[in-house]
């Protein structure tokens, strides 16, 4: 093998290893949250701070990134950002309440920069394939998410780890991406990153289309997963369901998304007009959504998560792929980036929030599902502008 080979080899493993590490520290919560909210005696509320912290940091962090990896290179903000990752995995995983939520806002941070910064490179260093590579990074961020929540309360209850241990665990995989990504640099496999973070010419806070990514990916894709990730479980317990099987069925969710995670972007690289893939599964998480506000038996249920998993993982593959499919260079997407993870994440970040405001509140579920599923309705809308040829 080649010394070139080699590099390419190993900088496409760094990039797996890197979306392995963006969504397990926040999708471990959800299933065991009524555990966490048992154990430390809070409201529904501020539980939902544990999934609004990390998006709120996206929202704070996201513009610092660039400067981070302008002022560093790629390589080391990457790294940092994984320290900072396993810091917060470890700070979290404590007993005491103020740790809980600072070691969840370092968590958003690290996986911020890391965010960031990942979809420039695509556009930098795979060009001609930004939909394909979309799809390996979105689906091996996927894998580990819905591994992540299938697995939390396994963790928690069946080998009797408590909540604090089962979260501590994806450390693991923190460990593992830094040992990797310093084999990466090591290696001296360097990548494209001169001018990325030059001042654009192009003014992005004026453009329609970049408003147009920013809500859909950030805000209100962002806002339904995170809302469905967080409480989707709660809301299958109170139909019923143990808290190991709905603990399952967020697992399930996450891994029926996996197709349309991986094939979306490639097809959307195909297309010049990605408006036909935004109505579908806006369509799809529509009914899904619909179908579980009527609290269906078992058929009803599995047929509900489907549709709305498939509708999840469209629509992440699919605003990632934007990032580099409505720019020119890997400067306009890191920008891009920057732009929609800061302002969308902001929004995003009330969801879980408001989601769990309602509910205590409303004292039951039906109102929550109601306001998610006009929330989807109203992504469509914003995701068919922001899929438009222009």
């Amino acid at each position: 093998m080649t010394g070139k080979k080699y590099s390419s080899i190993l900088f496409i493993l760094g990039i797996i290893i890197l979306a392995f590490n963006l969504r397990p520290a926040i999708t471990s919560v959800g299933p065991i949250l009524g555990i966490i909210r048992e154990d430390l005696a809070i409201s529904n509320w501020s539980v939902g701070l544990l999934t609004s912290l990390p998006l709120l940091a996206f929202a704070i962090m996201s513009p610092i990134a660039p400067r981070l990896a302008n002022n560093t290179s790629n390589e080391k903000a990457i790294l940092y950002g994984l320290v900072t990752l396993l810091i917060g995995i470890g700070i979290r995983s404590t007993s005491l309440i103020f740790f809980l939520f600072a070691g969840t806002v370092l968590i958003g941070i690290g996986i911020a920069i890391i965010n960031v910064i990942l979809p420039s490179l695509i556009k930098n260093n795979f060009p001609a394939k930004i939909g394909l590579m979309t799809g390996v990074y979105t689906t091996s961020m996927s894998i580990f998410a819905a591994t992540a929540s299938g697995l939390s309360v396994p963790l928690t209850k069946d080998l009797d780890l408590g909540w604090k241990w089962s979260l501590a665990s994806w450390s693991i995989l923190a460990i593992t991406g830094i040992i990797i990504w310093v084999f990466v640099m090591n290696n001296g496999s360097k990548m494209k990153n001169q001018e990325l973070y030059e001042p654009s010419t192009v003014k992005l806070l004026k453009s329609p289309v970049a408003w147009q990514v920013t809500i859909f990916m950030g805000g209100l894709q962002s806002f339904l997963f995170y809302v469905t990730i967080s409480w989707l479980a709660e809301i299958l317990i109170s139909n019923g369901f143990s808290t190991s099987h709905a603990g399952l069925y967020v697992a399930y969710l996450q891994f029926i998304s996996l197709p349309a995670t991986f094939f979306t972007p490639v097809l959307a690289g195909r297309l010049t007009n990605q408006q036909p893939i935004v109505l579908t599964f806006g369509l799809s998480g529509m009914i899904g959504y619909t179908i579980l506000y009527f609290q269906p038996g078992l058929i009803g249920t599995i047929v509900s998560i489907t549709l709305i998993g498939i509708m999840l993982g469209a629509s992440i593959s699919l605003a990632l792929a934007l990032l580099g499919l409505r720019t020119t260079n890997g400067r306009q997407a890191a920008e891009l980036s920057g732009m929609a993870q800061s302002f969308g994440y902001l929004l995003a970040s009330l969801g879980p929030i408001l989601i769990g405001f309602i509910f205590d509140m409303a004292h039951d579920w039906d109102t929550s599902i109601l306001s998610i599923l006009f929330v989807t309705f109203i992504m469509t809308l914003v995701g068919l502008g922001a899929s438009e040829i222009n």
